[in-house]
């Protein structure tokens, strides 16, 4: 993700706080100057609004959203597929990541393997791509950053910011379930806020 478009981000995510908590305060201090029964319905509106919820969205719901589901339905490869077949794999699907398990294994994740890997650890070091193997090239298992499906949408993108990684695998007691990338977190939050925006809209003018 680009520096632009993280300092969007950051300040789409201030400034919609800043109008939240500035809608909330102004509300707040009326019912001094109203009856008991504004104060009331005042009340239940902004349990309401905090009900909702901003920045409630949640890995889950990005998979839910891709139609993914806990049986595991992603793409991967093996440790012994070759980088070229990985690659293939990558660009007849449109992703920019692979999950990568070891032969005869497929509940079992050994890591992940990403067109980053293969432009530094190929392309740049002259490597062939038909002779080398996922496994020598992977960002291996105990070595991955990964979220849960419970995990928050903008705590998933400060790690893949904070750790400069675009795809992100997503586990449970059970395993990996999926894998989301940058673009799905974006997305995600860009209609979070669009979704608050109306909700405050909606607070302001009465609808709630």
């Amino acid at each position: 993700m680009t520096g632009d478009m993280q300092g969007a981000l950051q300040s789409f995510r201030l400034n919609g706080s800043v109008l939240k908590r500035a809608v909330l305060q102004h509300v707040r201090v009326m019912p001094a100057m109203l009856p008991t029964v504004f104060s009331r319905s005042e009340s239940v509106s902004s349990a309401r609004l905090e009900e909702h919820g901003f920045e409630s969205t949640t890995i889950i719901d990005i998979l839910k959203d891709k139609g993914k589901s806990a049986d595991g339905s992603w793409l991967w490869c093996t440790t012994d597929d070759t980088v070229y077949d990985a690659v293939k794999s990558m660009t007849q699907h449109n992703v920019g990541a692979l999950v990568v398990v070891k032969p005869g294994e497929e509940k079992a994740i050994a890591g992940i393997v990403t067109e980053r890997d293969y432009l530094r650890k190929i392309i740049v070091q002259g490597r062939s791509s038909k002779s080398t193997k996922v496994g020598d090239i992977m960002t291996e298992e105990n070595k991955l950053i990964t979220v849960t499906p419970e995990t928050k949408v903008l705590r998933a993108m400060q790690l893949m910011t904070d750790n400069r990684i675009r795809h992100i695998p997503v586990v449970n007691e059970k395993g990996m379930i999926g894998m989301v990338s940058i673009g799905d977190v974006v997305r995600a939050v860009v209609r979070e806020h669009r979704e608050e925006l109306n909700r405050l809209n909606a607070f302001i003018q009465g609808g709630y």
